[in-house]
């Protein structure tokens, strides 16, 4: 009954959505996908859908991320939008003979509806208003990667939950930002409406900037509140900010308008679902490219 009910209530939002994106259709072709989205997607905020490859530096570990964004549907007037969402991020251990196992990998699909518009404010040095509202769904799962040597079993995490376990959390997610040519600032909230394993705090936050530097160089940021699990309690209990730090040069000089090569100093509550309750710090050092 509660699946039932959690299907229909997702169901009526999707139909919702929809609705929306036929009032401001036009009677040219409704679906026209493009990846260029109205709504950019943010730079350092590791959760966002990506193609990158990301060694990490002080670990014998990698992040290997394959997903992107793309809106159905973008008005005449291309200020509003409707688009779907669906990444994986793997994390893979580096072991000997230059093999990489996946140790757990984290999926996400869903929907999400975009809009901006043009502003004239004196006392604020941007130009453009943006949001972006998403509808997920996100699970994860350990891998062959995270199983004994000897075959003998998972590889106990003694903060965590028993394994095996189920991760699988739908939520809601608002982004509003301003930005002008060369900079943006941003801030959101994340709902979670049905989440395993239960006892999760259902409210989180998020707010971030970018900045373009010379010589097509960027700085961004992005920081999270997210609840803290209590392995005693097995439920959250308050909060813990979490922090994407990224720098980068895009690879424009030499034609690949596309790539990034970027440095990150991630140190928080870790992205992956499997290890939702471990604190890590860690530095990447790779490639990003842009869909």
């Amino acid at each position: 009954m509660n699946n039932a009910y959690r299907l229909f209530r997702t169901a009526i939002i999707l139909i919702a959505l929809f609705q929306v994106s036929l009032k401001n259709a036009t009677a040219d072709q409704i679906l026209n996908p493009t990846l260029k989205t109205i709504f950019t997607p943010l730079l350092a905020d590791p959760m966002e859908t990506q193609v990158s490859v990301m060694p990490w530096l002080n670990q014998r570990f990698l992040n290997l991320n394959i997903g992107t964004s793309a809106d159905l549907y973008q008005s005449n007037s291309k200020n509003f939008a409707v688009g779907v969402d669906f990444g994986t991020w793997s994390l893979l251990r580096e072991s000997d003979n230059f093999k990489f196992p996946v140790d757990a990998i984290t999926y996400l699909f869903g929907i999400n509806t975009s809009w901006k518009e043009k502003i004239s404010n004196e006392t604020l040095p941007f130009d453009e208003l943006s949001g972006r509202l998403r509808i997920s769904h996100i699970s994860a799962h350990y891998e062959d990667g995270h199983y004994e040597p000897d075959g003998s079993g998972w590889i106990p995490e003694p903060a965590g939950p028993n394994i095996p376990f189920t991760y699988s959390r739908e939520f809601l997610d608002l982004v509003l930002a301003l930005s002008s040519p060369g900079h943006r600032v941003y801030a959101g909230y994340q709902y979670i409406y049905h989440t395993l394993p239960g006892g999760i705090n259902p409210n989180s936050f998020h707010a971030g900037g970018e900045l373009s530097t010379p010589g097509n160089t960027y700085i961004a940021a992005d920081v999270k509140l997210l609840p803290i699990w209590q392995s005693t309690l097995q439920e959250t209990k308050g909060y813990r900010g979490t922090w994407n730090l990224q720098a980068g040069i895009r690879l424009n000089a030499i034609g690949l308008e596309k790539v990034r090569v970027a440095c990150n100093y991630f140190s928080g509550m870790s992205t992956q679902g499997m290890y939702f309750y471990h604190p890590e710090s860690y530095t990447t050092l790779g490639c990003i490219i842009d869909l």
